[in-house]
């Protein structure tokens, strides 16, 4: 029996390697998922927070307009609060519509504005109305309007309601993929050491000290697998961010140490309900049942 212990532990040791390099890659795989999923919200804010909402100016008086300007930057929406005069409405007419209507006109047109750009949880419809209606409350007779661009605010928040679901959708099914992939690589890497477990079984061991090294053993793995995901899924992060140099803009340093931490718990946790499940169900059969 000790000869039959020690030849099944033997044939098991080899699938432990093949069990963690396959864990490693399905929760890589996972992890980029996530990556994306986290990257996208980061992506819809920074367009969100990219739309200029500027309030044109009634009134010339610079004592007023600073008053407006500081009870803007005073608001929790508002963020890069900036006086615009006529000479800078210009240049930024210019530069948008890429031509100089100097040319034709002799006389500036364009009218004196506070432009600032809004936090993206208030870049909707609903939000922006009631910061418009609040500001002409308060300073209409001050503020002749407060302008953005309606549709693009209405498109994006479309878009990325659209998005989400189809990620959402997406994520929940790979992590379905993920959990069954996981549970059959270890339930494989069980299967060569059922008849150590049956023998320990037959030679009076507990069930608990029979599962407790198995499931110290799974702990390990896991942790040594999400271990490796998290090292190459570092490393991708590292190389996309040297090639896109955008990504460093929004990259988000709690989010990634979320996305870690769910790697560690998900392989871990994984690791051990299947090693333990499947400890459970060798201990149960016969020994014929297990040839």
């Amino acid at each position: 029996m000790a000869e039959a212990g020690k030849s099944s532990l033997k044939r098991g040791k080899p699938n432990y390697i093949y069990t963690v390099v396959g864990v490693a890659l399905v929760l890589l795989i996972m992890g980029i998922m996530g990556w994306f999923f986290l990257n996208l919200n980061s992506v819809g804010n920074t367009f969100k927070e990219d739309i200029r909402l500027s309030a044109y100016m009634r009134t010339l008086n610079k004592d007023t307009i600073a008053q407006i300007q500081q009870f803007i930057a005073s608001q929790p929406y508002a963020k890069n609060v900036v006086y615009v005069d006529k000479n800078s409405a210009k240049e930024i007419w210019n530069k948008e519509n890429n031509e100089d209507w100097a040319k034709i006109l002799d006389v500036n047109p364009l009218p004196e504005s506070i432009d600032f750009y809004a936090k993206a949880e208030y870049v909707n419809k609903d939000s922006l109305l009631k910061i418009t209606d609040d500001l002409m409350a308060v300073y209409g007779n001050q503020i002749t309007d407060l302008q953005y661009p309606q549709t693009l605010v209405t498109s994006l928040n479309e878009r990325a309601a659209k998005i989400g679901l189809i990620f959402l959708v997406v994520a929940v099914l790979l992590c379905l993929i993920v959990i069954f992939s996981i549970d059959n690589t270890i339930r494989l890497a069980m299967f060569s050491n059922r008849f150590l477990i049956k023998t320990m079984q037959m030679v009076g061991a507990t069930q608990s000290f029979i599962a407790r090294p198995l499931n110290i053993k799974a702990v390990v793995n896991g942790l040594i697998s999400s271990g490796i995901a998290i090292a190459l899924l570092f490393t991708l992060i590292g190389w996309a961010e040297s090639q896109f140099p955008q990504l460093k803009a929004i990259r988000n340093i709690n989010h990634t140490l979320l996305l870690f931490g769910g790697l560690i718990l998900l392989g871990v946790g994984i690791s051990v309900f299947s090693t333990h499940r499947s400890v459970l169900k060798y201990l149960k059969m016969k020994l014929d049942e297990l040839y």
